[in-house]
């Protein structure tokens, strides 16, 4: 059967149930084909138009179809530029470079050295560790709670989701999983603001102290933003100790920007919230413009790699190269990180305020357009935090009776409990009330069922 031929959603999702692994995960919650996609709306096979939310898990920094990623993508064909050049350059590629280090702060600029890596974020997160792990000779690697770096194997085995790893044996040795500091459900049991000033003394003193079982690591790895953990804002204080901590004792810092990078937080790199410079900077998704791509920015001082040490067919996308030039452009010349820091306010505003209403919300948080809802069951007894337990069940409820409004939207976070918007960062203040007005409705809605 041809795309042309279908009819209707079902039978391309029969189709694909037939066919594609059971590893297939979206499809499960977010039951549609798209026929076509403009902006921030998809269409289906039938003609329902929905609010995209979830926008390529941030991918989609511009929406669908953007038309300067268009004009972009067409003029490499027009212009007969090669399409794949493993890591030989071209004018494409140097103007991608020269757009994207003029983007970084100067004290990064200045230093930066970059690595084009395989299409995806997992493979620019595997690379940054082969970095530091060259550069310095050690091996431990200090990562966090909550974290999620990547589906393979080694980015498996620094993200804290345990349930990818039951099934898989002989994860990379000396890992080390830290307390990130998640205010509404404290790993110290306290809760507010003493919770990240707790997390960053204990840091501090497990690097200290002779016996603390852990050797000298090559790096420290974390998100600014946790995504797939439950959009948790690391607070800008605790960021500045990590790297105050990190600094002090010549530990690299790899900051992960796959998800929070290009605008998303409300500043270009989410790590310019705190005015730190990190020594490594991982980006992909929005980086490509739509299209796969991921690199990782570096400082020279890291250099220590062999030619070949880190290789990949595909780490010379043209297009996708030519694609994230114009969106970064783009971006910029619009001011569209300090739109998406307007309209995150704007939606996380719109979201306390159905906090009152529903005691069923038990957390709003959030950094510009990258905002979660905890969903909490308020009859069930108050932790030593004075968190409640998670409600994953009427979280997805929640997703569904927003899809079935138009709008999607992705549960992550503890427990799959955890309502995530992430729209493309044009999205109109009339766009975040429509979102906000519909995900009423859908909470409502599942209250009553």
């Amino acid at each position: 059967m041809s795309i042309q031929s279908a009819i209707s959603n079902r039978e391309l999702l029969e189709q694909q149930e037939r066919r594609e692994s059971n590893a297939r995960s979206y499809p499960r919650r977010i039951p549609l084909a798209i026929s076509e996609a403009e902006g921030i709306y998809v269409t289906d096979m039938e003609g329902n138009k929905y609010l995209d939310c979830l926008a390529g898990a941030g991918t989609l920094a511009l929406g669908h179809n953007h038309p300067v990623v268009i004009d972009a993508m067409e003029q490499v064909i027009r212009d007969k530029r090669p399409l794949h050049t493993l890591d030989i350059t071209t004018p494409v590629k140097e103007e991608f470079v020269n757009e994207l280090f003029s983007s970084l702060p100067e004290g990064f600029r200045d230093r930066a050295k970059i690595q084009f890596c395989g299409p995806t974020g997992g493979d620019a997160i595997e690379a940054a560790l082969k970095l530091v792990k060259t550069a310095t000779g050690r091996q431990s690697i200090l990562t966090f709670q909550g974290a999620y770096h990547g589906a393979t194997h080694g980015t498996m085995s620094i993200s804290g989701n345990l349930g990818p790893k039951k099934n898989v044996q002989g994860l990379i040795p000396d890992t080390h999983f830290l307390p990130y500091p998640y205010t509404y459900r404290c790993p110290f049991g306290i809760g507010g603001e003493e919770s990240h000033r707790i997390s960053s003394q204990y840091i501090e003193n497990l690097l200290d102290d002779p016996e603390s079982g852990i050797l000298p690591p090559a790096a420290m790895i974390f998100e600014t933003v946790q995504g797939e953990g439950g959009s948790i804002p690391a607070p800008i204080e605790w960021i500045q100790e990590m790297r105050r901590i990190t600094k002090e004792r010549g530990i690299p810092l790899i900051i992960d920007e796959v998800q929070t990078g290009i605008g998303r937080t409300g500043e270009l790199f989410s790590f310019e919230h705190a005015g730190i410079v990190p020594d490594v900077l991982v980006l992909s998704k929005a980086i490509g413009g739509s299209l796969p791509l991921s690199v990782v920015i570096y400082d020279r001082d890291l250099d220590a790699w062999e030619p070949g040490a880190h290789i990949g067919t595909f780490r010379g996308n043209q297009m996708a190269m030519a694609a994230g030039t114009a969106t970064l452009k783009f971006i910029k010349e619009n001011h569209l990180a300090a739109h998406a820091g307007v309209m995150g306010e704007r939606l996380l505003q719109s979201l306390h305020g159905l906090q009152q209403e529903f005691s069923e919300i038990g957390d709003v948080r959030g950094r510009g357009l990258m905002v979660g809802v905890e969903i909490i069951n308020p009859t069930k007894p108050r932790s030593a935090s004075g968190s409640q337990p998670a409600d994953s069940g009427l979280a997805s409820r929640i997703q569904r009776e927003c899809f079935k409004r138009g709008l999607i939207l992705e549960v992550g976070g503890r427990h799959g409990a955890v309502v995530r918007f992430l729209p493309p960062l044009i999205i109109t203040k009339e766009q975040v009330d429509e979102v906000v007005a519909i995900f009423r409705e859908a909470l409502a809605a599942s209250l009553a069922e």
